[in-house]
Order: C-alpha cells, then structure tokens, then sequence
C-alpha cells in the first residue's frame, strides 16, 4: 500500500518566496524537500531547529558582546594576563574581523 500524502498550501510574499526558492536551488533542493527537512527536524528533536524568542535584538546584541567578553577575559587569564586592556580586546576584534572577511 502506498503512503498516503497531503497538500499544504502556505502564503507568504512573492519576494521571501523567491528569496527561498533561490536558497533551495543553491543548496541543491526544492521548496517541498526544504519544507520537509523543517518538519522531520521538528518531530526528530521535539523542538523548532532554531531560536525562537521575543528579547529585544539590542538586548540580545548585548547579551552576546557581554559573554564574548566574558569569554575573552577567560581566555586572557588562561594565558597569564590579569587584567585585559581595551587595546587587547581592539586587536581581537581586528582578528575576528579579518577572519570574518577571509570566510566570505
């Protein structure tokens, strides 16, 4: 016996839609195996397979520049300096920056 399948009818604008075929196509899949991988991901882990939340994205922003620089501070100590300086942090962000541009 056959499975047995059913149609979903989404709206969304012509623009997003066209933005999201162009991602599919990229990737080497359709809009309906997109969808399905969504769906299968969603069963599979009992949860979205992304972040769903309504904190401000300046709070957010901050939230995550605090726990890099926690992270930094960490990393600063580990490497025997106590106290990190702002010329410190503004290298690693010339770092980060440059590795960010060499991934594009």
């Amino acid at each position: 016996m056959e499975p047995t399948s059913t149609n979903i009818t989404i709206r969304m604008d012509r623009e997003t839609k066209r933005d999201f075929e162009t991602f599919c196509d990229n990737v080497g899949i359709n809009l309906t195996t997109a969808f399905k991988m969504f769906v299968k991901a969603t069963l599979r882990t009992r949860a979205l397979p992304f972040t769903v939340s309504d904190i401000d994205t300046r709070k957010q922003a901050r939230l995550e520049l605090h726990e890099a620089f926690e992270d930094l501070q960490k990393e600063s100590v580990a490497n025997g300096n106590d106290k990190m300086t702002l010329e410190d942090i503004n290298v690693l962000i010339a770092e980060c920056r440059r590795e960010k541009s060499q991934v594009k």
